[in-house]
């Protein structure tokens, strides 16, 4: 009786050991999750950085990594908003363009980004593409809309960018 209960307890210690080990085993194939996804995006480098600043990132699915890519994409266009409207008080002469600037900024941050959240909540990636496939033309029109210089290049590349990236995730649902 002695002798089988130490062979339990050694199994069940080996096996308890075994299931940290493939527990542990995960968060590499996580990490890996990223890089696969991230290397089918128009733009390896800011994919795997935009994924990388949230902490969720490292135990999503692909479904999650879109959404936090959804969740960039938001910050982005509301930072470049914010810049809008910085320059419509600092630049009179260019108030034409950023007005229509913050229109088509509105429109991705009303339209766009919550088509997007709520078709990847309920499972319709289609939509989802759609939306950030929308708001990179938002950001080139307003681009296009300076008709030379623009105040907004910078930013406007990067929500043009980071909408791209999100689309290219979210094909991988489809």
């Amino acid at each position: 009786m002695k002798n089988f209960m130490s062979i339990s307890f050694m199994f069940l210690s080996i096996t308890t050991f075994l299931l940290s080990i493939s527990q542990c085993a995960v968060v590499p194939s996580d990490a890996n999750l990223i890089q696969q996804i991230c290397k089918r995006t128009p733009n390896f480098d800011l994919c795997v950085t935009s994924l990388a600043s949230d902490p969720q990132s490292s135990t999503a699915d692909v479904n999650g990594l879109a959404l936090i890519m959804v969740d960039v994409l938001k910050a982005k266009a509301t930072s470049t908003l914010n810049l809008i409207n910085q320059q419509l008080t600092k630049s009179p002469a260019l108030k034409q363009p950023l007005t229509s600037c913050a229109s088509n900024y509105n429109a991705i941050l009303t339209a766009d980004i919550p088509e997007g959240i709520e078709a990847l909540q309920k499972g319709d990636p289609k939509f989802a593409e759609t939306g950030a496939n929308d708001a990179a033309v938002e950001a080139d029109i307003c681009e296009a809309g300076f008709k030379g210089k623009s105040p907004l290049t910078n930013s406007n590349k990067l929500v043009h960018d980071t909408s791209a990236v999100t689309a290219a995730i979210v094909r991988n649902l489809l």
